[in-house]
């Protein structure tokens, strides 16, 4: 896949950002540690490809003793597509030749009905306004491109039946839900399987996970809770143990989507 860039407002910060470290004398690993970010993130950000962080863009003005000129480009920025704490992960996603994915009360993303999208966007609090709504609907709904792309990505989805059992925006909605995890179950670079609740193991219990590979085979999972996520490329191994292992317990594609049909007619 080719090199996505940002707009010019944000290439142009990165391209500041560059200039001040490289004024400064220091190396992108130096400026990462101080920063809080990966060095493979500094460098994103200064050619054009990611957006700089207000956070980082804060930290590095003063490191870089630009006196608030570094900063000062971020009111110029456009408004982001995907809230602060996700979009380091969904620019890596768009990578991804390989992806592993592991819910326990929402369906995935991937693989969200629109109506299913908005229920669970449009009731969360703080609330967002209609706009708002409507912006990150249509940016989750771009995001499954990723099913139909020309390269396909190796998908294995595991899903707790708890996520399964909730409707989310009503009775109908929920089966046209149901119906789409049915849909997406027959295609043949899609692994989908569901972890009924009388084989639930205890790596289960401890939250939803993704994990994922790039074409150039950098491995990184995500992480999330209530208010935080942790996106990292370390400890990858653990992360992909404790897949293994739920996985190994879930029901087996054929079954699965049995059990899927099974829900679909109950409703």
């Amino acid at each position: 896949m080719g090199e996505v860039f940002l707009p010019g407002n944000h290439r142009y910060l990165g391209n500041q950002f560059m200039m001040w470290r490289q004024e400064a004398g220091m190396s992108r690993e130096e400026v990462a540690e101080a920063v809080g970010y990966s060095s493979e993130m500094v460098r994103s950000v200064e050619q054009g490809r990611r957006a700089c962080p207000p956070r980082m863009a804060e930290i590095a003005d003063e490191l870089f003793g630009a006196r608030g000129k570094l900063k000062a480009g971020l009111s110029y920025l456009t408004r982001e597509k995907f809230p602060e704490r996700s979009k380091e992960f969904f620019a890596f996603e768009a990578e991804a030749v390989v992806l592993w994915s592991y819910q326990t009360m929402l369906i995935p993303g991937l693989l969200q009905t629109e109506e299913y999208a908005r229920a669970l966007l449009s009731g969360g609090r703080p609330l967002l306004d209609e706009k708002a709504v409507e912006e990150r609907v249509a940016t989750r709904l771009d995001r499954q491109q990723l099913l139909t792309r020309a390269r396909p990505v190796d998908f294995s989805f595991v899903i707790h039946e708890a996520a399964l059992r909730t409707p989310m925006g009503g009775r109908e909605a929920h089966k046209r839900q149901l119906m789409r995890l049915l849909e997406v179950s027959h295609l043949r670079h899609v692994c989908l399987q569901v972890l009924p609740f009388d084989r639930v193991v205890p790596d289960a219990l401890n939250g939803p996970m993704v994990l994922l590979e790039t074409q150039h085979g950098h491995r990184y999972f995500l992480t999330e809770g209530q208010e935080l996520s942790h996106f990292s490329s370390e400890e990858v191994g653990t992360l992909s143990q404790r897949y293994g292992a739920i996985r190994a317990q879930a029901l087996p594609s054929e079954e699965s989507r049995s059990f899927l049909e099974r829900m679909v007619d109950e409703l």
